[in-house]
């Protein structure tokens, strides 16, 4: 995969994240605060003052989480996003991520 090819995968899956949290936020199944700079993307828990950070890496081609649980690498694979360690999907891992920090059951995905 080419970097302009990454980089528009990896900014549509940020846009996804982004807008299925808004769209829970909104819904008042979370309380959240999502915010932007580049490639990076801070979702933000109200309640608590907790952090997820997702960021893209163009150079290893990885998006990357940092939550309260620790850190993890995706690599595109068959048009998902893979744990380069245990093969998890990254919906999923933000999913009980989310769930974890917010205090509510939350399941994310791309659509």
């Amino acid at each position: 995969m080419g970097e302009s090819e990454f980089l528009a995968q990896a900014e549509a899956t940020l846009n996804a994240i982004e807008a299925a949290l808004d769209r829970l936020n909104d819904a008042d199944m979370t309380d959240v605060e999502c915010s932007r700079s580049g490639n990076v993307l801070e979702i933000e828990f109200i309640d608590n003052g907790s952090k997820i950070i997702v960021n893209s890496q163009a150079a290893m081609q990885e998006l990357w989480v940092a939550s309260r649980s620790g850190g993890y690498h995706y690599r595109q694979k068959d048009g998902q996003w893979l744990n380069t360690r245990d093969g998890s999907e990254l919906f999923a891992t933000l999913s009980e991520e989310v769930t974890k920090q917010g205090g509510a059951p939350v399941v994310l995905s791309a659509a």
